[in-house]
């Protein structure tokens, strides 16, 4: 089964706020088998217009896992605190390949 990714751009704009998001989405992520790929950490665009100004990337066990995730009612708890403290925050949910056996 192919994993799911959930990647996000964001950008803070009230960080005290945003930091009590962060101490709640990595147990929401952990409790659905998700792990953080990327969270934050240094990024240049190498092609394109794009110009994030912080990228996450998560993994999950797969796409519907992802979904769940996002649903479920620990990271809705988390995203109520995250209100207001990004001037954005874009996600996408992706699904990756299958890897050879």
């Amino acid at each position: 089964m192919a994993y799911g990714y959930l990647i996000v751009d964001m950008n803070i704009s009230d960080l005290e706020q945003y930091k009590q998001y962060m101490a709640e989405a990595p147990a929401a992520v952990k409790a659905a088998g998700g792990e953080y790929l990327v969270r934050g950490g240094k990024l240049e665009s190498m092609e394109g217009d794009w110009q994030p100004a912080r990228m996450a990337i998560l993994r999950f066990p797969s796409f519907d896992a992802a979904k769940q995730f996002y649903d479920g009612e620990m990271y809705r708890q988390a995203r109520a605190k995250r209100a207001g403290a990004t001037s954005y925050f874009n996600m996408v949910l992706v699904e990756g390949v299958e890897a050879p056996i």
